[in-house]
């Protein structure tokens, strides 16, 4: 009786992954691909000098150390000293207007 429940859990289980939904988002529309942004391998001052001061930044986190500094349309994170990547935050294509109806 055992061994007959555990096969028709088994089978429960594999005919639920069968009707799982996943959600995709085709790449490259998480933002405006034509926003500039921070390169590889430039330095703190380097994006400074070029993006002005972020928005707000972020203290390092782990081993090595991580630092992001968020700007109105991208992320950008630091390895050390050097960009490791910058990221375009999404922006939606028609953006929802909020009207107070009093």
């Amino acid at each position: 009786m055992k061994h007959l429940l555990k096969h028709a859990f088994v089978l429960f289980l594999l005919s639920s992954a069968a009707h799982a939904q996943s959600l995709s988002i085709p790449l490259g529309q998480q933002g405006d691909a034509l926003v500039n942004s921070p390169s590889r391998g430039q330095s703190p001052s380097q994006v400074l000098e070029q993006f002005g001061l972020p928005q707000a930044q972020h203290p390092a986190v782990g081993s090595p150390p991580i630092t992001r500094w968020d700007y109105p349309h991208f992320s950008v994170y630091f390895e050390h000293q050097h960009v490791i990547n910058s990221v375009l935050k999404h922006q939606p294509s028609h953006p929802t207007s909020q009207t107070n109806h009093d």
